[in-house]
């Protein structure tokens, strides 16, 4: 007999979704992706836990100074 194990959703699939949208066309989905993943360990340091909300507020804010440096090299 086969058991099939699902992969549990990443509690974060909603915000990289949310923030691949606001972002499209000024970075691209595995940057939106490594600024989730960064923000989630930030988050993880400084308060013992990672909120989905926290995690969007710290990415967005990394993903606006990418974007800031971007533009400001270019």
């Amino acid at each position: 007999m086969s058991e099939r194990m699902e992969a549990e959703p990443s509690p974060y699939a909603e915000v990289e979704s949310a923030l691949r949208e606001e972002f499209a066309g000024v970075h691209s989905a595995s940057t939106v992706t490594r600024c989730v993943e960064a923000a989630h360990y930030g988050a993880l340091e400084v308060t013992g836990y990672a909120h989905p909300g926290l995690v969007e507020r710290i990415a967005r804010k990394h993903l606006h100074v990418l974007a800031l440096v971007a533009s400001e090299r270019g």
